[in-house]
């Protein structure tokens, strides 16, 4: 047993003379009674959780003011698409605000007339059709009767429909809907003004928005900005000025067809199809092409094979003809990066970015061609698509090879005994030819 002192505890032995007795850790892993928090614990915590806060605070700001930058990218394009127009009068002596207002005048103008024409060919085949309804309805309640054997009245089915739960339920879900409509229709108006003020901004102060930007950049940077700005101008320029031209020639080409036929609001779908074609690429045409081929349907439905097949016609007359003549000194991007790019647009800002997307690519891509290193290509067949294969030889070829392979080992077994007759007879001899058999080396 352990020794214990008079107060009943364990007699501790003292240790060595000289020697220090070793720390005991404390229970649980707690610090010592003296030990202290470190002081960048504090401020770590903090600046961490200022940078949480400060992350938050700005993904929300963000998402509260995106539609504000999409509005401003829009206006953005639109005054580069402008920019050469305004230059242009700008430089014969007019301010450059009057002539920003002027081009806007003439767009508004062009957008009003467009509507207008669209919409009161919209209602005029709505009138068509509500007058046509009873009509239809006829022919249809003659077909169901001859076919299954019924006997159904037109004012038995207009009864049941107009007391029909599920039009009591379509009128009550569309008088609530007013609302929501009336504010996506002013949202909309309000969103156009903001793309229209801030593109006028950008267009008529643009040599001085060009100025503030370049005080705040060397040099060597503001010429870069500028030339960046440039290359901006005339590809977003020259893709709006030159899908305006195949816009008009297609909307005159369609007028051409539609009016031979004798299609109704033959002008107003000339438009349609020439501003849907061209600024949807690659299936813009047919896209287009539907709301006139519906309508002539309504005529004959033979002028909806006419007008389908004149569409893809003028579809390839355009790819391989007008396009490359037109596009190739101000929007020359392949057809593939085109549609992809819209696809990548519209992905990323629907609409808008379908719109935006083929003067983006193009100016990126002259941006780039300006610094990326081109070097000359080989002259190899590979490079035109053409491959080289080595083929197996075929059965006569090889039987043929076979048959020679005797007659040339024995012709080079003659040749080489020739040439050491040759040599054993010497340099001196070698006039007289091979020695034949029989005969010495003297002749003898």
């Amino acid at each position: 047993m352990a020794p214990t002192d008079e107060s009943g505890q364990t007699a501790q032995h003292a240790p060595p003379t000289g020697t220090t007795p070793p720390s005991r850790p404390q229970a649980g892993g707690a610090a010592g009674p003296g030990a202290r928090m470190p002081r960048w614990l504090p401020r770590a915590m903090v600046l961490a959780l200022a940078l949480i806060a400060a992350f938050q605070l700005g993904s929300w700001a963000f998402h509260q003011v995106t539609a504000l930058l999409i509005n401003i990218l829009i206006a953005f394009f639109l005054a580069l698409a402008i920019e050469p127009a305004v230059s242009r009068m700008a430089s014969r002596g007019m301010r450059r605000g009057l002539a920003t207002f002027l081009v806007f005048l003439g767009l508004a103008i062009a957008t009003a007339g467009f509507v207008t024409l669209l919409g009161s060919m919209l209602a005029g085949q709505i009138i068509k059709m509500v007058e046509g309804f009873p009509d239809y309805l006829d022919s249809v309640i003659n077909w169901v009767n001859a076919t299954f054997h019924t006997d159904l009245r037109r004012v038995d089915v207009q009864e049941g429909l107009l007391h029909s739960d599920w039009l009591r339920k379509y009128a009550q879900n569309s008088a609530a809907g007013v609302l929501d409509v009336s504010a996506q229709v002013l949202g909309g108006l309000f969103r156009l003004l903001t793309i229209a003020l801030f593109s006028f901004y950008f267009a008529a102060d643009g040599p001085r928005l060009r100025r503030t930007i370049c005080s705040v950049l060397p040099p060597a940077r503001q010429a870069e900005v500028l030339r960046a700005w440039e290359i901006a101008v005339d590809k977003t320029g020259g893709y709006l000025y030159s899908r305006g031209l195949m816009a008009l020639i297609s909307g005159i080409a369609h007028y051409i067809l539609l009016e031979a036929l004798g299609v109704p609001y033959a002008p107003v779908l000339g438009v349609w199809v020439g501003l849907v074609s061209q600024f949807i690429p690659t299936i813009g045409t047919y896209l287009a092409g539907a709301l006139p081929m519906l309508i002539a349907f309504t005529v004959d439905p033979w002028y909806a094979l006419w007008v389908l097949g004149f569409v893809v016609v003028y579809q390839q007359f355009e790819n391989y003809v007008l396009q490359p003549k037109l596009t190739s000194k101000t929007v020359d991007i392949h057809p593939a990066v085109a549609f992809g790019s819209v696809i990548a647009g519209t992905a990323l800002l629907g609409a808008v970015g379908a719109l935006i997307a083929i003067p983006a690519v193009a100016t990126l891509q002259a941006f780039l061609g300006a610094y990326v290193k081109r070097y000359a290509v080989t002259d190899d067949p590979r490079v035109h698509g053409h491959r080289g294969r080595v083929t197996a030889p075929g059965l006569l070829t090889r039987a043929r090879r076979l048959w020679t392979r005797p007659a040339e080992a024995e012709e080079a077994g003659t040749a080489d005994s020739t040439a050491t007759a040759a040599a054993v007879s010497g340099p001196g001899d070698a006039s007289r030819g091979p020695v034949v058999a029989g005969e010495s080396p003297s002749g003898e």
